[in-house]
């Protein structure tokens, strides 16, 4: 299977032999791809030319018709001949599916290869769930580079995971062969300070010899120096056409993500003022939702955007191929040029990116956007009861006071949080969530701590007219609740704990959605067009309960709001958390008084 990652396999001397032989003409090719254009992605060019394969391996790419002679011919007229698509940062968990689900939607349209963070799987259920992730991509047609989790959890001390990866862990990860290299470095801060723990993470990288992924949202000047300075080479964290080109002039690998398109025309722009294409510019997706990935696809709906945004439709065909295969240490893949491995597609154009045939490994795996062998679904059994949560009261999802009037913090803004404080009145011995706030609870549901949800109040999230409960919560993937009252969040919760996780939406007490998600409280095993309908179905009854304000206030943000690495206060399962001061409060009460 090509899913392997070991690249000794080109080196079979057979192979080599058959190879060379019929890059001399003294051996028919294998297969011999005809009559297409190449798009050249060292020179930028479009041009003319034959491809003749041997087994896994290019042997020769040559003028039109100077060969003729393989055991089997593609005809390739009108095509366009690009190397497979690398995307070099996604998850598969963040589209609700089985890896080979996920390989079956996305190899038809031309990506051969991904660079999976199992982080999600790895902070609910530990080296088990990196051990099935490592299982489930090594039977599929589609490479997957796996990495190692550098944050289980993403913020130590702040929130407590399903795991939690020590430096020692982390070594005996980067000594798996199929192990491609550290993954994304989150606690931004504790690398910035030379804090022991993240320390003794990145010099284990830097020992590995395997390059360490970063994750640097708003770092710049001293502290973006610092964190590059520590080991950490690329970063998919870019907030604006500045940041981007800030942080490639820094020397950084961009993965260039597709999940936050409201930036893309911007960082296109910044772009185009520069008179090439920086080799360190790659493209991932990071996150694509079931729906998403069902109707447009995954690295290929990138690049198709990209060019829409007016990018030179050569330049985001190298930055997902040639560029993407350097930055992962891999030469064998990237390019179609005589000695490298045969991962070809065979566009329509330029512009829609539509895949009329895909080879991986020498393989011809799909034909028109679909499949011509089947994959394979490992056993999930490891990744079901994850749930550890008995079902929970509308009392759970309110905040106690003893006063009648209490000063309180409040999480401010979606996204790029900061702290604010509100006053709030006092009934009946709970805090009355001031005007303007809307009530977040994050229950523990791992087992290793205590369950008991802590609630916070948010601000800058609108009206909620109902709750929503997930189990999908960035990156310690706990029960997460939103709402405007704690009778439907205990309606939401309940609901998302009977399916064994997943996501749900209630309103006047009354369940009106469910994704059920019971493989790590993350995944389904049901096919793809099923889970993006029930997707669809959820999201369509959470835009009924809250009005959205893009591009911050979106569906999407729910399941960052957790994500405590970041800058400013986030809500977790130990409470308010600053991931930059280390402040964390069990409650939002500040102070409290009593009326005279």
């Amino acid at each position: 299977m090509s899913g392997r990652t070991d690249t000794r396999d080109l080196d079979d001397e057979t192979l080599r032999e058959a190879a060379v032989a019929a890059a001399r003409g003294d051996r028919l090719f294998d297969m011999l791809i005809r009559a297409g254009t190449l798009v050249d992605m060292v020179t930028g060019e479009r041009r003319p030319a034959d491809i003749g394969l041997v087994g896994p391996l290019i042997a020769s790419v040559h003028l039109p018709d100077t060969r003729l002679d393989a055991h089997e011919t593609i005809d390739a007229s009108g095509l366009f001949l690009s190397p497979g698509l690398i995307d070099t940062h996604m998850h598969v968990e963040s589209s609700m599916i089985t890896p080979a689900a996920y390989a079956a939607a996305t190899l038809p349209r031309g990506v051969t290869t991904l660079v999976w963070d199992p982080h999600e799987l790895g902070n609910v259920h530990g080296i088990p769930g990196i051990d099935w992730a490592a299982e489930a991509a090594r039977m599929l047609p589609q490479r997957h580079v796996l990495l190692a989790p550098s944050c289980v959890p993403s913020a130590p001390g702040l929130e407590v995971a399903g795991a939690d990866f020590s430096a020692e862990t982390i070594a005996a990860l980067l000594s798996r062969p199929e192990i491609g290299g550290i993954a994304e470095v989150m606690d931004m801060r504790a690398v910035i300070e030379g804090r022991a723990r993240m320390s003794a993470i990145l010099a284990a990288g830097r020992h590995a010899g395997k390059p360490i992924h970063g994750h640097a949202r708003s770092l710049a000047g001293p502290d973006l120096q610092a964190f590059i300075t520590a080991g950490i080479s690329s970063d998919h964290e870019i907030v604006s056409g500045e940041d981007l080109l800030a942080k490639l002039h820094a020397g950084l690998t961009i993965e260039l993500r597709g999940s936050h398109d409201h930036l893309l025309p911007e960082c296109v722009a910044a772009l185009n003022t520069l008179p090439q294409l920086p080799q360190t510019l790659t493209l991932c997706t990071d996150d694509v939702f079931p729906d998403d990935l069902f109707e447009t696809g995954g690295l290929d709906d990138v690049v198709r955007r990209l060019v829409r945004y007016g990018m030179k439709p050569e330049w985001a065909l190298q930055a997902a191929t040639l560029n993407a295969a350097r930055r992962i240490g891999r030469n064998d893949l990237g390019l179609i040029a005589p000695g490298r491995r045969a991962d070809i597609v065979l566009f329509e154009d330029l512009t829609e990116f539509r895949a009329k045939l895909v080879l991986s490994n020498g393989r011809l795996v799909a034909r028109n956007g679909a499949l011509t062998e089947s994959v394979h679904e490992i056993d999930a059994a490891p990744l079901k009861g994850s749930m550890h949560l008995a079902p929970l009261r509308e009392e759970d999802f309110r905040i106690p006071c003893a006063g009648t009037e209490a000063t309180v913090a409040v999480i401010a803004k979606p996204r790029f949080t900061e702290w604010a404080e509100a006053v709030a009145t006092v009934s009946d011995g709970f805090i009355v969530p001031p005007d303007g706030t809307t009530l977040i609870a994050v229950a523990h549901r791992h087992g290793r701590a205590d369950a008991r949800p802590r609630v916070g109040l948010l601000s800058g999230w609108g009206t909620w007219r109902g709750a929503l409960a997930t189990t999908v919560s960035h990156d310690s993937h706990n029960l997460t609740v939103f709402g405007g009252n704690a009778r439907d969040m205990a309606a939401a919760a309940n609901a998302v704990i009977e399916a064994g996780g997943g996501m749900a939406v209630a309103a006047d007490g009354r369940v009106l959605a469910v994704l059920a998600l019971p493989l790590s409280g993350l995944l389904s095993d049901a096919p793809l067009a099923d889970v993006a309908t029930a997707f669809t179905a959820l999201r369509a009854a959470a835009d009924g309960i809250v009005d959205w304000q893009p591009p911050y206030l979106v569906f999407k943000a729910v399941f960052g709001a957790t994500l405590a690495c970041n800058a400013g206060p986030h809500q977790t399962d130990r409470g308010i958390a600053d991931g930059t001061t280390g402040i964390l409060l069990e409650t939002p009460i500040l102070s409290v008084r009593n009326s005279a």
